[in-house]
């Protein structure tokens, strides 16, 4: 593969990153701060928060199994990806491939970035091939996304096909694992030595359930972590924001709960659906949703939002024609949208 400064743009390989003062101050104890132009009054929420996170990364490093040192934390996951373009990509110039279907906020950071987003279309059962997206690739081609299990199909991407990618293409490969723990497929996080270009990508939002703070995940080599942390904000990740999940991750055994009784649900919901006459085919999932077939999409959205329940409406997006994505909810929230789906007449 080419060089991670090959990879990097070079203003930002050059770039001199900006040094807040909790940049300056690290380690020594003190207890007066006079260094970063605070208001004394109102404590905590009167100090900056610690800009690289260093005892949110301790914890999570050790639930996963990850040096803190390859960990890096953003404002969601949406953060890093937004940096990734900003690192590597020339806008312009460069381009990235992805699949498609696939999330949406791949093409949307591209855009934003004006960098060229070529997509290249799953079969039929929701897989690629390798070989599918090496052919569109060129010298300008920095990145690959993989999503997987993808949104908004649920399925696993055939892992052999994952290898392969990492094994051939030349630039970083960013797999986003968001769905990962509902899977029974191992994550890459363990390969993160094997393939040096690999930057995996988790988040709080799903089986940690933090969606409302904001909280991605990235892990990848030091040296790519050390880029993304040269260019991102000085204090991206806010002191709330660190200080719940710290508390999430205490509790980490009741996720680990979590996780079962959604993957248990996620079963009967499946089997459910497949009995409803307006549904045509349950898609397999490994993820906490999954994606149905329905006789009149459209409709059916529109009919369950009157009767005040909000599923996704995935339609109009490719290789989903008449598609509902349906998130798994609690046990009554699912037996209430199982009701409503049995009462819909064409």
């Amino acid at each position: 593969m080419k060089t991670l400064k090959e990879l990097t743009r070079p203003n930002v390989w050059k770039l001199k990153p900006y040094s807040s003062a909790r940049d300056e101050y690290n380690g020594a104890q003190a207890s007066v701060f006079l260094d970063a132009n605070e208001n004394p009054y109102n404590k905590p929420y009167n100090r900056y928060p610690d800009p690289m996170q260093r005892d949110l990364k301790a914890m999570l490093g050790a639930v996963k199994g990850i040096d803190p040192r390859r960990i890096f934390l953003g404002n969601g996951s949406d953060e890093a990806i937004d940096l990734v373009f900003r690192a590597f990509c020339e806008p312009g110039k460069d381009n990235v491939v992805a699949i498609d279907p696939t999330y949406g906020m791949y093409q949307v950071c591209a855009d934003v970035n004006d960098v060229e987003y070529r997509k290249v279309l799953l079969d039929s059962d929701f897989q690629f091939t390798a070989q599918s997206l090496l052919t569109v690739t060129d010298e300008r081609t920095k990145l690959i996304f993989l999503c997987s299990p993808n949104n908004p199909t649920g399925n696993n991407l055939l892992r052999a096909e994952i290898e392969k990618v990492l094994n051939n293409f030349e630039g970083i490969v960013i797999l986003d694992e968001a769905y990962n723990d509902f899977s029974e497929a191992p994550s890459f996080l363990s390969e993160l030595d094997k393939y040096p270009h690999l930057i995996v990508l988790q988040t709080f939002s799903k089986a940690f359930g933090c969606a409302a703070i904001r909280l991605g995940m990235a892990f990848a080599s030091e040296e790519i972590i050390g880029i993304l942390s040269k260019i991102k904000y000085p204090y991206n990740v806010n002191e709330l924001t660190q200080q719940q999940a710290i508390e999430t991750l205490e509790d980490y055994d009741v996720i680990l709960k979590w996780i079962e009784q959604l993957k248990e649900e996620r079963g009967k919901l499946e089997k459910a659906f497949l009995a409803l006459p307006s549904v045509e085919k349950v898609f397999p999932s490994d993820a906490n949703f999954f994606l149905a077939r329905v006789t009149d999409a459209v409709k059916i959205y529109n009919y369950l939002v009157g009767k005040g329940i909000i599923v996704r409406n995935r339609h109009t997006v490719s290789l989903c024609g008449n598609c509902l994505r349906v998130t798994v909810g609690t046990a009554e929230e699912n037996r209430i949208l199982l009701e409503a789906m049995k009462q819909f007449e064409e």
